[in-house]
């Protein structure tokens, strides 16, 4: 079942989540609205292992489904009616800088601010995998609108990605899910 959990929240967390100052600390909510695998839509993809692991979960036990949880609100992220959910904690709220991963080893080479616009550029590696390109983050009101434009390589060749998501503030309560700077404690 750990397995299942966490290869449908990789296919889940296909955007690479970002903000801008304005953001807050607490529940977001992560809507994916196109994903682009090297020139292959897969975003009705993406949508579809939502929904399917929406439907396992809603056939599971009372009980079972609150182990699945548990076990995914400790992975950082939780499954949501709109998407997946992820905590911000205070700290990287209080960041001035796009948060390109959670362990904070891949920070942008440059950023530009203008007026709700975040625009920022990554070359970095991590884990082996290089990561190259390009971002912008709109902000309106307790809406993020993202847009990542990325290559990445590692040892079985390089792939490009574009994708766009929204994420949405929920509230300051992150419902028992672990805030996404602290998972590689």
């Amino acid at each position: 079942m750990k397995s299942f959990t966490l290869a449908i929240l990789i296919a889940l967390s296909g955007t690479v989540f970002a903000q801008s100052s304005n953001m807050k600390p607490g529940l977001w909510e992560i809507k994916q609205i196109s994903h682009v695998v090297d020139g292959r839509d897969v975003t009705a993809q993406t949508a579809a292992a939502r929904a399917k692991m929406q439907q396992a979960m809603a056939n599971m036990s009372p009980a079972q489904r609150e182990q699945m949880q548990a076990m995914m609100n400790r992975q950082g992220a939780s499954v949501g009616g709109g998407g997946m959910r992820i905590c911000i904690s205070p700290a990287m709220a209080a960041r001035d800088k796009p948060v390109l991963n959670s362990e904070g080893h891949c920070e942008p080479t440059k950023i530009s601010r203008s007026g709700n616009k975040t625009r920022f550029e990554i070359n970095c590696t991590n884990h082996g995998i290089t990561t190259v390109g390009k971002g912008e983050n709109t902000v309106v009101g307790d809406i993020v609108t993202n847009h990542m434009d990325l290559t990445t390589t590692d040892a079985r060749g390089s792939h490009h990605t574009v994708s766009e998501s929204q994420m949405k503030y929920l509230g300051s309560d992150c419902q028992g899910i672990k805030p996404a700077d602290q998972l590689a404690k």
